[in-house]
């Protein structure tokens, strides 16, 4: 695992709430930890997604599976530098409510909505549009999602899809990044940062 380098501009109790998600990463690389999987994005992919966002105005976030809340940390702490806000999709409600407990100790907690169950089913009753989305679900969920907030991605809408070159699934990943690079507006590159990003913009014809 890469060395973690702190910003400069990072307050010490999201410094600190990162501290702990490395170390729990590093323990469960020696074959330790706890009853639930971290399967984090990893330190380098965390800070880009930080200022992909950071990027955007006051921005809509959308992240599809939150897992223990290490890429959430990331963007919610890019939310509040913009004035943004996250919502954020987790199957499992005891990793959701891990994520948050985490977030509250970054002091982070107030900027992210935690929602709780399908992402598909969940997606289909949110709000757009969304200026920025990352994927990191289930793989064979990577298209379906895709599909469904699509049409409700706002013009300049940034997307990060992880684990596109490794990571394992369905082959999932492949599908969904031939249908993003088939959409209409679309630009997509693929970037070898941790498990490999799809990294995309949409601006409308």
């Amino acid at each position: 695992m890469s060395t973690f380098d702190p910003r400069l501009d990072m307050d010490d109790a999201m410094r600190h709430a990162l501290g702990v998600y490395h170390q729990r990463i590093a323990a469960e690389r020696q074959g330790q930890g706890g009853p639930h999987r971290h399967m984090a994005v990893g330190p380098a992919t965390g800070r880009l997604i930080n200022l992909l966002a950071s990027s955007l105005d006051a921005p809509h976030i959308l992240e599809l599976g939150t897992s223990l809340g290490y890429s959430t940390l990331w963007l919610a702490d890019a939310a509040r530098a913009t004035g943004g806000r996250v919502t954020t999709i987790e199957l499992e409600a005891e990793k959701s409510a891990l994520a948050k407990e985490m977030a509250e100790d970054a002091g982070l907690a107030e900027w992210v909505d935690y929602q709780v169950g399908d992402a598909l089913t969940l997606l289909d009753s949110l709000d757009g549009p969304f200026d920025f989305v990352l994927v990191d679900h289930w793989k064979d969920l990577y298209l379906p999602s895709f599909e469904a907030f699509r049409d409700k991605l706002a013009p300049g809408a940034i997307l990060v899809a992880d684990n596109m070159i490794r990571g394992g699934g369905s082959g999932g990943q492949a599908e969904y990044a031939a249908a993003v690079r088939a959409t209409p507006g679309m630009t997509s590159v693929l970037l070898p940062v941790g498990s490999g990003l799809e990294v995309s913009r949409y601006e409308p014809v």
